[in-house]
């Protein structure tokens, strides 16, 4: 039988993504070969993957692909920042972004449907591979196409992730400075407050309302406004507004690298010397886990689990 060595479970799992444990006995099993380790782990994995569906995936990455005038973002989940960080995994995210650019799917369930590459019927099927071969529950919870003249920008090698379209013409986007004043824009979205709309007018009604309503409360309810008449009151509440749309609208924020600016004068100053309208289109902005059960490790538990003490 041949010897199994640290460094042939440490490269298992560099490849696969697979807990030492399994890597070790795979290749106990495999007598060695690493080929066929990594089938042994696939085949003992066949039937763990509904057992892992329920266990929390907050890890993973977010990653975009551009060909043409198609951009995909995705976000792709897995239970730990170790796995997210492999190469196998990292791979195994780009070639569904590679799916979704060519197919366009409408949704997350008929990605699942389309063939992932020659060795695998479909994205699904793929998945489950993976889950089989890694030993972490795995999920493709969202993804975006957008068609047209684009920007995007990764933060912290897929923490987040940003994609913004641009109306303007080829011949502007063609033009020496067009990508470094929408890599900006990209960067405005991922580094200062996150905005939830364009600009002022694409807030809705409702949203406005409501938010004068707060205002209205937050202003009646201090002291020093009791004996005010309603008038004033109505003014003052317009003027805070204003900080609303600096936070909440893309054009009124103040630009990053130049306060001095808003993002609507940075774009103005930004047409003027490229000779072409740039206006910001709609944006897209996936951040990591966002709004998903973290998992927590207790990891003298994980250690006593593995030595056999628990």
């Amino acid at each position: 039988m041949a010897a199994i060595t640290a460094k042939m479970v440490n490269d298992l799992r560099s490849k696969t993504g697979a807990g030492m444990m399994e890597c070790k006995k795979a290749l106990v099993e495999a007598d060695g070969d690493f080929d066929n380790a990594i089938k042994v782990l696939r085949e003992k994995g066949l039937g763990k993957a509904d057992k892992k569906a329920g266990r929390i995936a907050a890890e993973g990455v977010v990653d975009v692909l551009t060909a043409g005038n198609t951009t995909a973002m995705i976000e792709v989940n897995a239970e730990t920042d170790f796995v997210a960080k492999n190469e196998t995994f990292k791979a195994f995210v780009k070639n569904i972004l590679k799916v979704i650019v060519e197919n366009k799917p409408a949704t997350v369930e008929e990605l699942k449907t389309l063939p992932y590459d020659a060795d695998f019927a479909s994205v699904e099927l793929k998945l489950k591979d993976m889950i089989f071969t890694i030993g972490e529950n795995m999920n493709i919870r969202r993804f975006v196409v957008v068609d047209g003249i684009t920007s995007t920008y990764i933060h912290g090698g897929g923490m987040a992730g940003v994609i913004v379209k641009f109306d303007t013409t080829a011949d502007v986007a063609a033009k020496d400075g067009f990508a470094e004043v929408a890599k900006n824009i990209c960067l405005q979205i991922a580094a200062g407050t996150p905005p939830t709309y364009v600009s002022k007018e694409d807030v809705p009604a409702s949203v406005l309302e409501e938010e004068k309503n707060i205002l209205m409360a937050q202003i009646k309810n201090d002291e020093k406004n009791a004996n005010k008449p309603d008038a004033i009151i109505a003014k003052m509440v317009e003027g805070r507004i204003g900080k609303f749309y600096e936070k909440a609208c893309l054009n009124e924020q103040l630009y990053v690298k130049d306060d001095s600016l808003t993002i609507a004068k940075y774009l103005a100053a930004a047409s003027k010397d490229l000779g072409g309208d740039i206006k910001i289109n709609s944006f897209v902005l996936y951040e990591k886990g966002e709004g998903l059960e973290k998992r927590e490790d207790d990891f003298a538990d994980e250690i006593a689990r593995l030595t056999g003490k628990a």
